[in-house]
């Protein structure tokens, strides 16, 4: 596996009283093809929500290119690609 691209450590997200997300790590390696796979309801629209920026994770860090991003600027990052 080449140098992580994205990735995602201990990411947790609630809406209400459902869990979604708990304690999620996920780690993307540069040129990686990736595919989310799972039943309903098991996570994979709001993980691709809190990696485009769209959504905020309850806890836990989203890491891009070895860089910690906040939430406001995900989306610009991938909007404009990312060195």
């Amino acid at each position: 596996m080449g140098k992580s691209l994205i990735r995602l450590e201990k990411i947790r997200k609630s809406y209400g009283e459902s869990v979604i997300l708990d304690d999620l790590d996920l780690d993307i390696p540069e040129n990686a093809f990736v595919t989310l796979l799972g039943p309903s309801g098991c996570g994979k629209t709001t993980t691709l929500r809190i990696i485009g920026g769209f959504e905020q994770a309850d806890s836990g860090r989203v890491i891009f290119d070895g860089l910690q991003k906040r939430y406001s600027m995900v989306a610009r990052a991938i909007c404009q690609g990312i060195d």
